[in-house]
């Protein structure tokens, strides 16, 4: 039986023959496949925060007294340094934008220049989340965290917040971190905290104009601050140790789990614009090369665009989500 084949002129083609969907090329649907699937999954991370959030509405870390930090600058700057973070990335997908029209116009110089801006704006954005990072496990004024794992804070008498070293008084006793060498083998101790909770609360003792102020709160949303009384017979009964900064286990703004999600989504937004960065960097230096004007389309460049503007957008949810609600 004799079989007969027909050439249809595709053979060879991503497509097959077929209409192309939604008239694309089979890398940007590759492309959109990838960023639906990475909505996902920061979708799912975002809706964690959420729920965590609304379960300890009552004592969740309030932005704008944790990010309020500007490098070089000394003083309270709240979400100051955050906005600045977020305008970069956004401009830089404006120049991402007008790097892709370059490339369907075919001119080389300024897909390079456009190129080139948003992969400064790109590093300026991680290098300043990078900085955040730093300042935020470092700490700024220190805290007490109780028994049942709450923190407490400390203000005067005007609610401005109170370092723990400056009102701390130092013993007379000499503390060694416990490790494995000189006690029982399998136990390690930690790094010491700078200061004991005793000499917190003669501190305070000290310090008659300084009072407490708790993670919880209050109608008119601020941390409830108790009285003078109040603040000494907690600190006596529940404090348990001196935290500095924040890290995956205590956090001197609140509740450890704000903490915990910062790190995690935060971060992972960072490795995907230090990723978009790296891409950045190789497709610049193909535009230099001439490779794409060889080809005769700078596709690759719009490809990179598209990841470039899903991960700015992504930013515009956790900036809002995380930042500002």
């Amino acid at each position: 039986m004799d079989t007969t084949v027909a050439n249809t002129g595709t053979e060879g083609k991503v497509w097959g023959g077929g209409r192309a969907p939604l008239q694309s090329s089979y890398g940007k649907m590759m492309m959109w496949f990838f960023i639906v699937s990475d909505a996902l999954t920061f979708s799912g991370f975002l809706a964690a925060y959420g729920f965590s959030r609304f379960k300890y509405i009552g004592s969740w870390p309030i932005a704008d007294e944790v990010f309020t930090h500007v490098p070089f600058f000394h003083g309270n700057y709240p979400m100051i340094y955050v906005a600045f973070m977020t305008f970069v990335l956004i401009m830089s997908s404006v120049t991402m934008v007008l790097a892709v029209d370059a490339g369907h116009h075919m001119n080389k110089t300024k897909v390079t220049w456009y190129m080139f801006l948003t992969i400064i704006g790109g590093l300026i954005f991680v290098g300043s989340q990078a900085w955040e990072w730093g300042t935020f496990i470092k700490g700024d004024y220190g805290a007490v965290q109780t028994q049942g794992g709450n923190i407490l804070q400390f203000v005067d008498k005007d609610g401005h917040r109170v370092a723990v070293s400056d009102i701390a008084l130092h013993g007379e006793s000499e503390r060694v971190a416990h490790e494995n060498k000189n006690g029982l083998w399998f136990v390690d101790e930690g790094t010491l905290p700078e200061f004991t909770v005793d000499e917190v609360y003669n501190g305070l003792i000290a310090n008659p104009d300084v009072v407490i102020r708790t993670q919880i709160i209050n109608e008119e949303g601020e941390k409830t601050v108790l009285s003078r009384e109040e603040s000494l017979s907690k600190l006596k009964k529940e404090g348990r140790l001196v935290v500095h900064g924040a890290n995956l286990k205590v956090n001197e703004y609140g509740t450890s789990l704000f903490a915990d999600f910062f790190f995690f989504i935060t971060g992972f937004h960072g490795f995907h614009v230090f990723s978009g960065v790296v891409i950045n960097i190789i497709i610049f230096f193909n535009v230099i090369l001439g490779t794409y004007e060889r080809r005769g389309s700078y596709e690759m460049v719009e490809k990179v665009g598209l990841y470039w503007h899903f991960v700015d957008l992504v930013w515009v949810f956790v900036f809002t989500f995380f930042y500002l609600v």
